[in-house]
């Protein structure tokens, strides 16, 4: 007796799972390029339609997950490991996951991308292209004015290399769109992709 309602309880449990799938979207670019104000009106407008969706913001992240780590090549690697790990999991479970982080790195996104390859978790990759001339003039944190001043030393794209994506899913150029533009994009890709 205990058994048949136990299996009716997997059963039903099974029938209400989500059935959409999930996917992880890495926005990629330089500091102030857009990456998490495009993560954030993506995600406002997809729960507006009903889906699940995680924003992980790098500035989180580094402070909760990777408090430890430095800046060197060798902790930024171990941080978009940690994240993608993290971006995985939930997508696994039907989580449109969303990703604005630097990752500045194409062996250290590489390697978020066999992960997700290897579990078999959709990954797409958007570069938010902006310039850095544009980035500096945004300058959202105060990053390329401390770097000007001699303040902060290895910023990204500046005195610390950014390796573009040489092939991404999707490129974005903010300078030239709007948020929304921009947040529709990608929006676009998961449609076409058949992850909405």
């Amino acid at each position: 007796m205990r058994a048949a309602r136990l299996m009716a309880v997997d059963q039903e449990n099974e029938m209400s799972a989500p059935t959409t799938t999930g996917a992880t979207v890495w926005l990629t670019g330089l500091p102030s390029a857009g990456k998490t104000t495009i993560a954030y009106a993506l995600a406002e407008r997809l729960r507006g339609e009903g889906r699940r969706v995680e924003v992980l913001d790098g500035d989180e992240i580094r402070e909760f997950l990777s408090s430890g780590l430095g800046f060197s090549r060798e902790d930024r690697h171990t941080n978009v490991q940690r994240i993608g790990f993290v971006s995985e999991l939930l997508a696994s479970h039907g989580v449109t996951v969303l990703v604005p982080v630097i990752a500045p790195y194409g062996d250290s996104r590489e390697a978020v991308r066999k992960r997700h390859q290897r579990e078999g978790t959709p990954y797409l990759e958007v570069h938010v292209a902006t310039p850095v001339e544009v980035c500096s003039e945004r300058d959202v944190k105060g990053l390329y004015a401390k770097q000007a001043a001699g303040e902060l030393s290895g910023l990204t794209g500046v005195d610390d290399p950014y390796e573009a994506p040489a092939d991404p899913d999707l490129r974005i150029e903010t300078h030239r769109n709007s948020v929304q533009e921009s947040a529709a994009e990608v929006r676009l890709l998961l449609s076409e992709r058949g992850l909405l």
